[in-house]
């Protein structure tokens, strides 16, 4: 468990006032010396994420943000870095001083969690210093309508309610999401097209790949992979016919022409675009694709922050394919890691990543923010599919989503010509 990607980890994120003791608390849950922790108001700057584990929830990701009190020019930067992880969170722990009162900050992030639908949970630190705790867990459910629990992170009582209350709030099947294993039955056989080259690390697989190999495995069908100059000999050699091909994006073509039509075909990054996004959303963002014209502005976002290498697919392959589609040449912009520009208005386009380094909450926020600027957002896999020409071969796992692109288009373009 300890090794599980952090994009596929519950996200709780600790919200409180300064010196509510919201790094104290981390370092209790955790058992370690995580957060750092000082008397003076504002120690906490960036958010602090720290991987453990609760049972029976499992893998969970801890992320300690800056006092949503703060003050001054920086205090605003700081308030709204923590505000920003709020579309990541898929819990949050809303911590005070059990000395004090409820106040408006407490009260704009309940408010702000109900709006987004995201559970919390109300917890009064400093127990041991304060006799009136009843009062207080009274006080937190008639005004902020939440269920809280006195805990103190110096001497740990409470903790372990804590943790119970965690659980019980905790969205339900959270992670009962699959890859692709919902569309196999045991005993299928999928073949895994992984090219081998300067992008990937040495000795190891990228994290897509490995992580769709274990949905496979926990599904209890049959994985095979291979390179993509060995797509057509693999398939050829088994006399289990392959109920599915999933292929990495760069070898689409290659890969469409060695796989059978009786076969159904996509990508690592399609499959992804489904498992941490809207699938459906990114399709339609391809259509889009049709009304680019040379000068626009396209965004290149990626949601982790890799080594660029020599014909890298986000900075070098997909500006290159665009450009010849268009006809002319495009404005890009990239953006990595946590960051995601406010103001999308200003894009005709967004070409995001698969989202593997991210987890569902924050990848559908993005895209949620894409369309509420009214700019049309894909995903890598499914620009590549439809650059390509093979988007509805691409999209044969789900046939109504092809359907999105039978519909008739408004003029002529990428889309009608299978550019």
């Amino acid at each position: 468990m300890q090794n599980t990607p952090q994009g596929s980890r519950l996200h709780i994120a600790i919200f409180g006032r300064r010196n509510a003791g919201k790094s104290s608390l981390i370092n209790a849950l955790t058992n370690q010396d995580i957060a750092l922790v000082s008397a003076i108001p504002g120690t906490t700057t960036d958010p602090v994420y720290k991987a453990m584990e609760i049972l029976p929830i499992g893998p969970v990701v801890l992320i300690d943000t800056a006092g949503i009190d703060d003050q001054g020019e920086l205090g605003a930067l700081r308030v709204k870095k923590a505000h920003a992880v709020l579309k990541k969170a898929d819990l949050v722990l809303l911590v005070m001083d059990a000395g004090n009162q409820v106040s408006q900050h407490e009260e704009r992030i309940a408010g702000l969690c109900r709006e987004k639908g995201v559970p919390v949970v109300g917890v009064l630190n400093k127990s041991d210093m304060n006799i009136a705790v009843e009062e207080q867990v009274k006080q937190y459910h008639e005004k902020l309508g939440l269920t809280s629990v006195a805990v103190s992170a110096v001497t740990g009582a409470g903790l372990l309610e804590l943790k119970l209350a965690i659980i019980a709030a905790a969205p339900v099947a959270w992670d009962e999401r699959t890859i692709v294993g919902d569309l196999l039955q045991p005993g299928d056989l999928v073949v895994l097209v992984v090219p081998i080259d300067s992008a990937a690390p040495k000795g190891r697989l990228i994290l897509p790949q490995v992580q769709t190999i274990r949905d496979i495995l926990d599904h209890h069908a049959f994985s095979l992979v291979v390179k993509e100059g060995e797509l057509k000999e693999a398939i050829g050699q088994f006399a289990k016919k392959a109920k599915i091909v999933i292929t990495d994006s760069q070898a689409f073509l290659s890969a469409a022409a060695d796989t059978p039509s009786t076969v159904l075909l996509t990508s690592f990054s399609i499959l992804f675009a489904r498992y941490k996004g809207d699938l459906a959303a990114l399709v339609r963002g391809a259509k889009a694709m049709a009304s680019l014209r040379p000068g626009d502005k396209v965004l290149l976002a990626e949601a982790c922050t890799h080594h660029r290498v020599e014909g890298d697919i986000g900075r070098v392959k997909i500006p290159a394919m665009l450009r010849q589609a268009v006809g002319g040449e495009l404005e890009f912009s990239w953006s990595s890691g946590h960051g995601f520009p406010e103001n999308l208005a200003e894009y005709k386009l967004v070409i995001h990543c698969g989202g593997c380094m991210i987890n569902r909450r924050e990848m559908l926020a993005r895209i949620a923010q894409a369309q509420e600027a009214g700019v049309p957002i894909v995903n890598y896999g499914v620009a590549i599919a439809q650059l390509k020409g093979i988007l509805t071969r691409a999209l044969s796992p789900f046939p109504e989503l092809g359907q999105l692109l039978a519909e008739k288009n408004d003029r002529k373009g990428l889309i009608s010509h299978g550019r």
